[in-house]
């Protein structure tokens, strides 16, 4: 092959596997957007979606390394008719199969996928390693690996263009056909690929000249790759869980995962060698300091988590690409890969919420990160002292009699184990220890133990031996804070309600977002006068149920809750706001909206819509065919109140466009309280009716409520189309 056609094949071969890593990476919120409206957000339901793309995607690199061992000929023949047969599922969407009663919703939504996207996704997940494999036996003696980083490109410019461009601009309709396109592409440049690969009856390339790699090499592999992608899923809990609870904020994570991989395997490895030689220091330096969830600095340790996981997968994935093996075995090595990024995916998606009380899988991740990644001693003085006889032992039992002090030290201060004292104090010792026992792997470990141990585990140990204290779940970590006459309720960085203490009064007073001269605080005294005696109340949102203070004899309650560990907390009296005013309400269990699909039309009166938490928009609840739902649920007079307080994303265009489109007329009431008031907290709600008479009774046509208008050129979300993008108001 001629050095102009060296060059043509490879940029072939790049050009193909950069396709399939963006459609593989497009494919997953696509069908994710699609499914919201039909399927809901219960955990249930995501936690299948997700165990079905995972094995897939191991489906899709097992079918790459047996398909490896076959000769070329037989190798294109059978992908080009995998792929050929997968059409049959185009234009890729969603399965119109509907949910059988009876049905089990954990076994039919994986069903329900893999019958759906599932032979499109397996075909497209085998492109990376495969195509690495027709390029080693298309061009003998070339490096296939660097074609790695183009693959996590392309993953990469998937990921980005879908919040940013294609959900944006086109809809869901629209967004399936593009994709089918982009299918239809890449099989055209896989035939083409096919064509260059030898005619001969052997497994092409340059045949295997090692030994098989033995278990242990094998068993790093996927350890090397369980770390990184643990760690990325991580991060985005820890981040918007205990800083930052942003809009997109999943998506930087997961895209510094993507690039890592860019860098660590890309031909160049000057920026690789300098990032991995540098990661035992950020991980001792910043591991510890980010423990600590520093809430008055939240963005810069947002930023400094993100830093360190870059560090980490950087120097992960490289240590991955130096221990590669020949590219006659290259895509078993990328099946172990893909089955430690798999199995890092279940634990810190699936397994850490169910096992653990708090973020816990974030600092085992980063002790364990410390422990792979590779090493080198500082000095040539220290290396020459560590290595002396019983050194390592010395060292060890001296950082434990230092971590033993130090404990005693918070727990002597005022806070107890709650607050981190100290913190120059500590961070200097910490970043001295890790320092000097770069290299010396148990005594670095255990200074990278203490250390997130003292910034932020003390804390989190003392938290989760209280009682109550905390519960988490799929959607977060809840946390109960005992005050001086309260008790609030946090879910991540946002109060999510308040229940003062002392007389029985006080704690059936409304507080925070659901005061009496709030928005949803009119409704609800006005509902008795409009509605009868026996008015009808929904809501969507349980939190700490602080709505129910509004309950009277007579009136029945329903409220609509997706996390179960909200209603825990209720039925516990952490919370004792249902309990003591409407202990007769109903708790719904799942998804609102397909709850209130199944519900009796005209079977309420008033609605409240205060389903936002952490900041999370949850945008199939807020489509014209989601306040079509809302409509038929409502008696003709009914008033729908929506909460959209939101610190990120302006939701007033999107509930004035849904309003206009299904003939509603609206009323918002930004209630700022004094500064007086210091359980009551600002709050937006809008007020909605088909009916203007009753708007006037609920509203009093009051001077603070104004006109909800629609933005001019914004048109209503619909299941679709929506974009949170153009709202978002940083």
């Amino acid at each position: 092959m001629t050095e102009g056609a060296s060059a043509r094949a490879r940029v072939l071969f790049v050009a193909t596997i950069l396709t399939g890593s963006f459609l593989l990476f497009l494919v997953q919120p696509m069908i994710a957007r699609i499914a919201l409206p039909r399927l809901g957000g219960a955990p249930a339901v995501w936690n299948s979606a997700m165990l079905v793309y995972q094995a897939l995607l191991l489906g899709g690199y097992g079918y790459a390394h047996l398909l490896s061992r076959v000769a070329p000929r037989r190798q294109r023949v059978v992908h080009l008719a995998v792929l050929l047969a997968a059409c049959a599922f185009l234009p890729i969407g969603l399965s119109d199969r509907a949910l059988p009663d009876g049905a089990e919703p954990a076994l039919w939504v994986p069903y329900l996928f893999v019958v759906s996207i599932g032979p499109l996704f397996f075909a497209v997940s085998a492109q990376a390693p495969l195509m690495q494999r027709w390029f080693a036996s298309a061009r003998p003696g070339a490096d296939p690996y660097a074609l790695y980083a183009a693959s996590n490109l392309g993953s990469f410019a998937g990921l980005l263009a879908f919040p940013l461009l294609v959900e944006p601009l086109m809809t869901v309709t629209r967004q399936r056909w593009l994709w089918s396109a982009g299918y239809i592409a890449l099989i055209v440049l896989v035939a083409a690929c096919a064509r260059l690969l030898p005619a001969g009856s052997g497994t092409g390339g340059e045949p295997a000249r090692r030994p098989a790699p033995s278990r242990a090499r094998v068993l790093r592999w996927i350890a090397l790759g369980f770390v990184p992608s643990g760690m990325m899923l991580a991060t985005s809990t820890f981040v918007s869980t205990d800083l930052v609870a942003m809009p997109l904020l999943w998506v930087i994570p997961l895209a510094i995962y993507l690039l890592s991989f860019s860098i660590a395997f890309a031909a160049r490895r000057g920026a690789a060698d300098l990032l991995t030689s540098s990661a035992p220091v950020t991980i001792v330096l910043f591991g510890g300091v980010l423990m600590g969830g520093f809430a008055e600095r939240a963005t810069f340790s947002a930023v400094t988590a993100l830093i360190l996981l870059f560090m980490i997968s950087v120097a992960l994935h490289t240590q991955l690409y130096r221990l590669r093996p020949e590219p006659a075995r290259l895509t078993g090595f990328y099946l172990a890969m893909s089955f430690g990024g798999a199995l890092g995916g279940v634990f810190a998606g699936l397994v850490a919420p169910t096992l653990f009380d708090w973020t816990w899988e974030y600092p085992l991740l980063i002790v364990a990160a410390g422990m792979l990644v590779p090493q080198t001693y500082l000095t040539p003085a220290l290396r020459a002292v560590w290595h002396r006889r019983g050194a390592p032992a010395i060292g060890s039992v001296a950082i434990v009699l230092l971590l033993a002090g130090a404990v005693l030290l918070i727990g002597r201060e005022p806070g107890g184990f709650r607050e981190v004292r100290h913190v120059g104090t500590i961070f200097a010792i910490v970043a001295l220890g890790g320092l000097v026992s770069l290299g010396a792997r148990v005594p670095y470990l255990l200074v990278l133990a203490s250390g997130l141990l003292l910034f932020g585990g003390v804390r989190a140990v003392s938290l989760s031996l209280e009682p109550g204290a905390r519960v988490r779940s799929y959607f977060g970590v809840y946390t109960v804070a005992d005050e001086a006459r309260r008790r609030t309720l946090i879910h991540g960085t946002t109060l999510h309600g308040v229940q003062l203490t002392g007389t029985a009064a006080r704690e059936r007073t409304p507080t925070t977002y659901y005061t009496p001269d709030s928005g949803v605080g009119h409704v609800m005294r006005a509902a008795p006068a409009v509605f009868g005696p026996g008015a009808r109340i929904g809501v969507v949102g349980l939190g700490t149920g602080t709505l129910a203070c509004y309950a009277q004899p007579g009136q029945r309650w329903r409220f609509y809750e997706i996390d179960p560990a909200m209603a825990a907390l209720t039925r516990a009296r952490r919370f004792t706001f249902v309990a003591d005013c409407a202990p007769q309400a109903t708790i719904v269990l799942g998804d609102a909206r397909l709850s209130l699909e199944r519900a009796a039309p005209a079977s309420l009166d008033v609605l409240a819509l205060d389903a936002f938490s952490s900041d999370a928009v949850p945008m199939h609840l807020l489509t014209r065919e989601a306040f079509a739902g809302y409509a038929r649920v409502l008696a003709r007079n009914g008033v729908l109140a929506v909460h959209i307080s939101n610190r990120f994303v302006n939701l007033r265009p999107v509930v004035a466009a849904a309003a206009r489109a299904g003939g509603w007329q609206a009323l918002i009431l930004d209630h700022r309280p004094s500064l007086l008031k210091e359980e009551e907290t600002p709050s937006s709600w809008v007020v909605m009716t088909r009916d203007p008479w009753t708007l006037a009774l609920v509203t009093g046509r009051e001077g603070e409520w104004k006109t909800l208008r629609a933005r001019p050129g914004f048109a209503a979300w619909t299941d679709d189309y929506a974009s949170i993008l153009p709202l978002l108001t940083f």
